[in-house]
């Protein structure tokens, strides 16, 4: 097994629309981070990914991945406009390059590209897993669902593995 971490949709634009969502977006930054840090020392791909429409493009405030998430200059980015972040981006060419098998996903909308990309890995031949405490969605309900009919990893069990 060789993992990619994948870091999806953590932008600033996301935060502070509604008290659950924060919420539930500071929560995920946590186990973001802690993720991050396992593979950063175990020298494993991390990648940002970062949605863009019409209402949130580069160079806007918006666009950019929150401050509070710790990724570094070497990280790799990609720029989806679907909710899958596969669709019509070079994800899975990247992750083939760099010989990943495995992703690991996190970030933001549990039930919209979270649960989009988790597919599209599949559909793709990657295995995904969804790191629990790292998705999140300003419906708890959601982010409860998506864990359920996901395969899941808790951070202690991901530290043993890798």
């Amino acid at each position: 097994m060789k993992p990619a971490l994948l870091v999806i949709d953590m932008q600033k634009e996301f935060f502070n629309r509604s008290q659950a969502c924060d919420g539930s977006l500071k929560s995920a930054v946590e186990y973001i981070n802690a993720a991050i840090a396992l593979f950063r020392e175990k020298k494993l791909p991390i990648i940002a990914i970062q949605h863009k429409a019409e209402y949130l493009k580069p160079g806007t405030p918006g666009f950019d991945v929150h401050e509070n998430i710790k990724l570094s200059p070497q990280d790799l980015r990609i720029i989806k406009t679907y909710r899958n972040s596969f669709t019509k981006t070079g994800l899975a060419k990247q992750l083939r390059t760099l010989d990943v098998d495995t992703v690991l996903v996190t970030g933001y909308r549990a039930d919209n590209c979270i649960l989009s990309t988790y597919r599209g890995a599949q559909d793709l031949d990657f295995t995904p897993i969804i790191l629990k405490g790292s998705i999140a969605s300003g419906n708890a309900e959601h982010i409860r669902f998506v864990e359920e009919i996901s395969d899941t990893i808790t951070f202690g069990a991901l530290k043993t593995l890798l």
